[in-house]
């Protein structure tokens, strides 16, 4: 029997059908990786629709959803597992999502099962599914990792559990306030590391720079060719992350720490900056960081809703 994860990013979702485990090859294959009998995991990824709210977005959903269903007969999705970067309240409801606005209010429980009726669905913490994969890729019980896309999420596994767990919610590592005196975030507060290193944030800063809108490829290319401009927003970025990341590790003090996201996966050798900024904020008897590019990539989120919808991840709710 086939399960579905699905990764709702901020600008648009990503979903891997997996056959059951004698049908295929494991998780990781790429888009269309061919579908039919004896046939691997298929991925896909769509971006949100410009217009239409809520209902739109679903729709687009579904819409990806059954394109990607080519599972063999017989093989029918029985388990789907929805990596989620909103915030939920008990019942299920979201209580706030600053990328998707529309989405406040929505039975996010309700919808999702109405989507797949046949199966049970399954969310959880983008972020926290994201840090379960990355300690499962690197066999490393106790991590951080932090995720660099849109916005920024991340989690905390220790022993191989989640910290906090989900019955106490999620470990919000893009909140770290790393400068008091900083940009108000989404949240409402000033400082969070999301509003000075998330993708967004950082675009804006390089905009402000140059008097004009910045995309992420001008940005890269700066940044490989060593733009000052570029240089600059960027190591604004990693010396921000470099303090939340110093700030968690002498909290937990974890084996490895992690870094990923679309953003950070798409900037060669931000990584490297980042560790670079870690360094120099390290105190000589505080914790070693050791500190990698995540095994994963912009993929961790959903390779964690698959766990999920594998049961292998524990749930926040369940219908």
């Amino acid at each position: 029997m086939s399960v579905l994860g699905v990764d709702l990013g901020g600008t648009k979702a990503a979903l891997r059908l997996e056959p059951s485990a004698g049908a295929g090859a494991g998780a990781g294959a790429g888009a269309g990786a061919g579908a039919g009998a004896g046939a691997g995991p298929v991925d896909g990824v769509f971006a949100w629709p410009a217009t239409g709210g809520a209902a739109a977005d679903l729709s687009a959903l579904a819409a990806a959803a059954a394109a990607l269903d080519r599972a063999p007969a017989g093989d029918p999705v029985t388990a789907v597992g929805v990596a989620v970067p909103a915030t939920l309240d008990a019942s299920g409801r979201v209580r706030g999502w600053p990328n998707r606005p529309s989405w406040r209010g929505l039975d996010l429980v309700r919808e999702l099962a109405g989507l797949w009726p046949e199966a049970e669905v399954r969310l959880a913490d983008d972020g926290d599914l994201a840090a379960l994969a990355e300690a499962g890729a690197a066999g490393c019980p106790d991590l951080v990792h932090l995720g660099v896309g849109t916005g920024i999420g991340g989690g905390i596994v220790l022993g191989g559990a989640l910290c906090p767990g989900t019955a106490r919610g999620s470990c919000e590592v893009g909140h770290v306030i790393v400068d008091r005196a900083g940009e108000r975030c989404d949240c409402g507060r000033h400082g969070c590391v999301q509003s000075v290193a998330s993708g967004r944030a950082v675009l804006r800063h390089a905009a402000r720079r140059l008097g004009r809108d910045v995309g992420f490829d001008v940005l890269r290319e700066a940044w490989r060719d060593g733009e000052p401009w570029a240089l600059e927003t960027v190591g604004e970025s990693a010396a921000a992350l470099a303090a939340a990341v110093v700030s968690l590790c002498e909290l937990v003090r974890p084996r490895l720490v992690t870094i990923g996201g679309g953003f950070a996966a798409g900037l060669p050798g931000y990584v490297a900056e980042v560790t670079h900024r870690v360094r120099q904020l390290e105190r000589p008897e505080g914790p070693h960081i050791l500190l990698r590019p995540a095994a994963l990539g912009a993929l961790s989120s959903l390779d964690g809703a698959v766990l999920l919808a594998r049961g292998a991840a524990p749930s926040a709710r369940c219908e």
